[in-house]
């Protein structure tokens, strides 16, 4: 794995959760949450800054699939999101399966008392912390196969 940040992101309806790695790519952290703008772009553009500002190297966007581990609308939206952003950044972008990130966050956060709307502001980072931490351990361990 290139040394380097990384971009972890979580996409949702509402907010775009986004986590950092370390330049070695070992521990992933909390960053921010970006509104969602579908129809406007300024979540693209708000990402863009964030790769620039950062030195990013590699995003990783969360791909929701079923338990069964198939596709389905959810997955759809996240490659269309990994898409757009593709046209707006010139680092390579790969997808890793998320399963359940968001629902383990959510139940971290209310382990530890945050709840309600202070959980709500904070949930999505926590889901893209999950999903770049999985992706990092795994390239790591050599698991990932080819760094897409």
């Amino acid at each position: 794995m290139t040394r380097g940040r990384r971009l972890g992101i979580d996409v949702g309806a509402v907010r775009v959760g986004v986590a950092l790695s370390d330049p070695d790519g070992i521990l992933a952290t909390p960053l921010v949450t970006v509104p969602r703008d579908a129809d406007g772009g300024s979540d693209l553009r708000m990402l863009a800054d964030l790769v620039a500002e950062h030195d990013i190297v590699q995003i990783v966007i969360g791909l929701p699939r079923t338990l069964a581990g198939r596709e389905g609308p959810a997955a759809e939206a996240a490659q269309a999101f990994a898409a757009a952003l593709a046209e707006v950044v010139d680092v390579p972008i790969a997808l890793a399966d998320e399963r359940l990130t968001t629902v383990v966050a959510a139940r971290q956060l209310s382990a530890r008392g945050v709840k309600g709307r202070k959980q709500r502001a904070v949930v999505d980072q926590a889901a893209a912390v999950g999903i770049l931490q999985g992706w990092l351990d795994a390239a790591r361990s050599g698991r990932l196969g080819t760094e897409s």
